[in-house]
């Protein structure tokens, strides 16, 4: 399962009353692992027009293990961990750059969206191709028997 990793420095404005990350600016790093993510295989915001249509985050779940703050360096990793019909479910571990223990652990229901009426729809087919390039084989395979209907 192939994974992506990006790097976002943590701002002072984004700090609770304690003097960490506030929860809530969580899920703004995620996405924009998310979608950096998605950039890396070709799939810009013009592209995803062209496409039709746009992914929004549906469900997330965070658990939050240790602090950050101002100044860390934050690696982010997101992998998809399944992905079939309108739904990919993202995974993603927040570590401070150079330390082993996670900061956050987080899954994410992201559902593919028709820019017009912003109903689930399909993914279109280029983007499960590319997707499902970066499985192991017998998800790929699980994933296309299921869109086969079987």
């Amino acid at each position: 399962m192939q994974k992506f990793t990006t790097q976002l420095r943590v701002r002072h404005y984004e700090m609770d009353a304690l003097g960490h990350v506030n929860n809530a600016v969580y899920q703004h790093y995620l996405e924009q692992a998310g979608i950096e993510h998605t950039e890396d295989m070709g799939f810009t915001v013009d592209r995803y027009r062209e496409l039709g249509g746009v992914f929004v985050m549906r469900r997330l779940e965070i658990d939050y293990l240790r602090p950050a703050v101002a100044g860390d360096t934050l690696e982010i990793t997101t992998w998809l961990q399944e992905i079939r019909g309108s739904r990919a479910i993202r995974r993603y571990e927040l570590r401070i750059l150079g330390k082993e223990d996670l900061v956050v652990k987080a899954e994410a229901t992201w559902v593919w969206v028709n820019l017009a009426t912003m109903r689930p729809k399909a993914i279109p087919p280029v983007m499960l191709e590319a997707f499902l390039a970066t499985k192991p084989p017998s998800l790929t395979e699980s994933v296309k028997a299921i869109d086969k209907g079987e």
